[in-house]
């Protein structure tokens, strides 16, 4: 059974509320999914537009379930690479310049696998050892290269407004500069979220013409304008490009970003224009908006399977990848084997990443024998299963798998798997574990940033360990490391955990001051839970304020705790519905609930007592 099949399999339920009614595509008053969201029923309609993506009520099998609750899993493109070649977006280090993620799901919060680990080209690992530095295997040529050390470590440090001068002198000395030093350098940059300074460079290659610049280039910069500044901005540069150069890859580049961020309404303006331009619907646009709709709505992946199938665009690994996924994380574990199955059948062989996935959700399913059967197949590709087994056998409480795969990869680690052996002790209580793997990580690695340091920090938070972790921070500032939005959030974790509310907050504020370098929604976040237990409803909306200022999208998890805070503190919540409505945020049945418990105009025994007075 096919790709297709299966998704023609699901139309069958438009019976019951399944649509496909022809439409632009935009953001409708949908109901928005939060942990947990129920079908509902809509016209029936089975006209299909030729231009534009069509609206369908859900995405499910014949016997799946309607459950869905949303992930969160993002991606941003490396644009001037290969076929625009995709990283995830969720990785910090001590050079971080960044935008933060979009979170949409509790699961964020346990899960820092997805926050550290994801250093994949496409869910394949591209981490050399220790003392090496991280190539894509997207260019041929960028492989063979090497840039000399000297100058990565001149752009890298230079001050802020000396890039020009760094890069001047190393042009004169005699030295070359092809487009393969300068793929490297670009990936370094992205790769450290350095997004300022690949900026800088960029600017500086097209002002002073050291590279003839082609829609890939453009399309590049485009990228990094939306990252560092805005999406406006992005779209007021695209504007002033020649015509010829406004090519597919370009608008595509801006779609890409604003997926990886979760602006909903944005990447689907972005898609339309690019229909009324006239460009093809390509795979890569079409893996941009799965990934936009598995953080923003699953409902709407059976859209893009649909558009993708009358494109006659074949499914590819990562389209069942985010199948499987979505299926998986709404509890449908009888569709997301169907899926994977499929799959098998259509003879695609699943990633390491996706085999990955099928584990977690049994685990998170609490089918444990299946999850052991997948982590046994694994196991068969060591070299590349060791930083997945390390979390999965540490969730299902087996401290002797986890010290026997460890065992086994300890000889020739990777700084990768280092950090999955520590989150995995870390998440056993085996502390003192953790910290000899880190020794082990901070000896042998040469490139050791502040985003190595992460695990052991969160580690010391959730142990309530204030003086470890102050020291750690310490050792990370003597080793020269910067400290950036994952030392942050450490840093606010362990003051939180501590019961120094107003040291965290300090701590926030102050990262919240910084220029090029804005904290991590999860510190925002850990922030404003803390404050919602308190019943702190000021700070509460202030942390809340601040989130959007800093460019994250608030979604049901930012009201729950927002609402949480005033029903903690026995105060009216006065115009909270409209508030989520101006920001097409839909409440799923646990918001509502809050949300009936927060009405200060709702009926009680108490109010129709008094009124009958």
């Amino acid at each position: 059974m096919s790709m297709w099949t299966l998704r023609r399999s699901s139309s069958l339920l438009k019976k019951k509320g399944f649509i496909s009614r022809s439409s632009r595509i935009s953001c409708t008053a949908n109901e928005v999914t939060g942990r947990y969201s129920e079908g509902h029923s809509e016209d029936t309609s089975n006209e299909i537009s030729n231009r534009y993506l069509s609206f369908r009520g859900f995405f499910r099998t014949a016997h799946g379930s309607s459950k869905l609750f949303l992930g969160c899993q993002n991606l941003s493109s490396l644009v001037g690479t290969k076929s625009g070649i995709e990283i995830d977006s969720d990785l910090d280090d001590g050079f971080s310049e960044l935008e933060g993620p979009t979170v949409t799901g509790g699961m964020l919060e346990t899960n820092v696998e997805t926050e550290l680990f994801e250093d994949d080209v496409d869910g394949e690992d591209v981490e050399m050892p220790h003392d090496k530095l991280d190539l894509s295997d997207s260019e041929s040529d960028a492989r063979k290269a090497q840039v000399p050390e000297e100058l990565l470590k001149a752009i890298t440090t230079a001050p802020v407004q000396s890039l020009d001068k760094v890069m001047v002198n190393w042009v004169e000395k005699g030295n070359d500069l092809t487009r393969a030093d300068i793929t490297i350098i670009m990936f370094y940059l992205h790769k450290r979220h350095m997004y300022w300074r690949a900026l800088q460079f960029s600017e500086w290659l097209e002002l002073k013409k050291q590279l003839i610049f082609t829609d890939r280039d453009y399309a590049s910069h485009v990228d990094l304008i939306a990252k560092v500044h805005s999406v406006q901005k992005a779209e007021s540069y695209i504007e002033k490009l020649p015509k010829s150069f406004r090519s597919e890859a370009v608008y595509r580049s801006l779609l890409g970003h604003c997926a990886s961020k979760g602006y909903t309404k944005k990447a689907e303006e972005i898609f339309n224009k690019m229909r009324d331009l006239g460009f093809p619907v390509t795979s890569f646009a079409c893996r941009h908006l799965l990934t936009l709709y598995k953080q923003t709505d699953k409902k709407k992946i059976a859209d893009v399977l649909l558009l993708m199938e009358k494109e006659n665009i074949q499914p590819t690994e990562f389209t069942y990848r985010i199948c499987i996924d979505a299926k998986g994380q709404s509890n449908d574990i009888a569709g997301m084997e169907q899926i994977f199955e499929t799959m098998k059948a259509d003879g695609m062989e699943p990633k390491m990443i996706t085999k990955s996935n099928m584990a977690k959700h049994y685990i998170f399913a609490g089918l444990v024998e299946k999850a052991e059967n997948v982590l046994k197949q694994m196991e068969g590709e060591m070299h590349l299963a060791c930083r997945y087994l390390l979390p999965h056998y540490a969730a299902l409480k087996k401290a002797d798998d986890v010290r026997r795969i460890w065992q086994l990869c300890e000889p020739n680690a990777r700084i990768v798997e280092c950090m999955a052996a520590i989150e995995a002790f870390g998440n056993l209580h085996k502390i003192e574990e953790a910290e000899a793997v880190f020794d082990k990580m901070s000896k042998e690695g040469k490139y050791i940033t502040s985003k190595h340091y992460y695990p052991l920090l969160r580690i010391y938070a959730s142990h309530n360990m204030l003086a470890k972790g102050k020291d750690l921070v310490k050792r990370m500032s003597e080793r020269g490391c910067a400290v950036g939005p994952l030392a942050w959030d450490g840093l606010i974790r362990l003051y939180v955990k501590a019961g120094e509310v107003e040291k965290a907050d300090s701590i926030l504020q102050k990262a919240a001051e910084r220029r090029f370098v804005k904290p991590k929604v999860i510190s925002y976040l850990a922030m404003m839970e803390e404050y919602s237990k308190r019943g702190d409803v000021h700070n509460s909306e202030k942390i809340f304020y601040q989130m959007r200022q800093a460019g994250y999208v608030c979604r049901i998890r930012q009201f729950r705790l927002l609402i949480q805070a005033y029903i903690n503190a026995k105060a009216p919540c006065y115009g909270i519905a409209e508030r989520m409505k101006a920001d097409d945020v839909f409440p799923n049945r646990t918001l509502a609930n809050m949300l009936s418990k927060s009405d200060p105009f709702r009926k009680t025994e108490e109010s129709e007592l008094l009124l009958s007075l």
